[in-house]
């Protein structure tokens, strides 16, 4: 059950320029304690910003314990890890890849989140990882993004979920008495109203949140009234969700999506592909982002309801990852992103309509009906086949010769 909160503060931060500026400068005011998730961390420029600032933070006596995907950040030096292991920096690897014949494997069920709690007073969840590829610097391939920043009660929920992901030899020591108390008291939280915003933080698991995030957008779909805008990079939702959205342009509600264009990996296209005639039969708008990858995990409804976080409405999202999104009641940050899609869609997408959709080759259109079939069906079947329980591996020996291969 999706849990709102009152009296809450945030802002929507656009791609590396707005996002990390601000976490490191909150980084560095950190008086107690950082807490970070994210499923990438690379050794480059946006990286290294962040490990120069973590060691700082530890070395002045901060708490700061990170979480990193072992799939995607699977490729970390040695030399980059062993100073923030030697600040104090507590690293924590999760589900860490087996390597076979120099690729990695244990591709599903990946710890995707990106969420970072500092002082158990402010917090982040988007979908920007710490590397290069999303700052302009980057250039032509530089992804377009978005995080959210908020200060309030919801920040409680957030820092008690990033708790259960550590290893239990990691977690406070009065962990297991909060988890008795009520939901709501998990974690401290500042007594004065950050803001008027309601909001409510949501995760897909593998256990008891397995559709979580799928049905609070469905839920802001059959209750859309005047708009619906997605942005999503990977766009291959179930039956329901394509339902709903046809459901809803039909009785007359402006519903707008934007996918990639100029994709990271061709076939994500494809699969999209398949998609637009049963759409746009119904009114549903589609528009490709050009100028650059899209990346963004947000949501418009109407004038007052907003999703940002680091969900994909596609199998992998939907069925496997772990994933975390913040969902918001407020004007003002629905204008923040209204005018932010607006701008892309007028200025940098392609608006596709049924003419276009009808002129793919046969060939093509074959192989978007066999890639998105094949996208939409082999991981949901993963989801349910017997796996290995994920491991939580702390980097204790980080410095040493090869740690970094996790």
């Amino acid at each position: 059950m999706t849990r709102w909160h009152e009296d809450h503060r945030v802002a929507l931060l656009e791609n590396g320029e707005q996002f990390y500026p601000r976490v490191l400068d909150a980084i560095a005011a950190a008086e107690r304690e950082v807490l970070l998730e994210t499923f990438i961390l690379f050794d480059d420029p946006a990286g290294q910003p962040l490990q120069r600032a973590v060691i700082a933070a530890a070395r002045r006596g901060v708490s700061v314990q990170m979480t990193l995907d072992g799939w995607g950040s699977a490729t970390l030096p040695a030399d980059f890890i062993a100073p923030m292991i030697e600040a104090g920096v507590r690293i924590h690897i999760y589900d860490p890849v087996k390597w076979r014949f120099g690729r990695r494997t244990r591709i599903f069920r990946r710890l995707h989140r990106k969420l970072i709690v500092i002082d158990q007073r402010i917090a982040w969840c988007g979908g920007i990882n710490f590397s290069h590829d999303h700052l302009r610097s980057y250039g032509e391939h530089s992804k377009q993004d978005y995080a959210l920043e908020v200060e309030g009660p919801v920040v409680a929920d957030i820092y008690r979920a990033m708790l259960v992901m550590l290893p239990r030899t990691a977690r406070p020591a009065w962990q297991w008495l909060r988890r008795r108390q009520r939901p709501a008291q998990a974690a401290p939280v500042a007594s004065t109203r950050a803001g008027k915003a309601l909001a409510a933080f949501l995760i897909r698991d593998n256990g008891l949140h397995r559709a979580d995030i799928e049905r609070i957008y469905r839920l802001g779909i059959r209750a859309a009234k005047r708009q619906i805008v997605i942005a999503n990079a990977y766009f291959f939702p179930g039956y329901r969700l394509l339902r709903d959205l046809r459901r809803a342009a039909r009785r007359g509600v402006d519903v707008r999506l934007i996918l990639q264009g100029n994709p990271d990996m061709q076939w994500v296209q494809w699969a999209a592909n398949t998609l637009h005639d049963y759409l746009l039969r119904a009114g549903v708008r589609i528009y490709e982002y050009c100028e650059r990858p899209m990346h963004a995990k947000v949501a418009l409804i109407d004038d007052d309801w907003v999703t940002v976080g680091s969900s994909n409405l596609d199998p992998l999202s939907l069925f496997l990852n772990l994933e975390a999104n913040v969902v918001v009641r407020d004007a003002e940050l629905a204008t923040t992103l209204h005018t932010s899609l607006t701008q892309l869609m007028d200025r940098h997408c392609r608006q596709i309509d049924r003419q276009d959709a009808r002129q793919r080759t046969l060939l093509r259109q074959i192989l978007s009906y066999l890639a998105y079939h094949l996208t939409r069906r082999l991981p949901s079947i993963a989801g349910w086949m017997p796996a290995h329980a994920p491991t939580r591996q702390s980097l204790q020996a980080a410095a040493e010769p090869g740690a970094g291969k996790h």
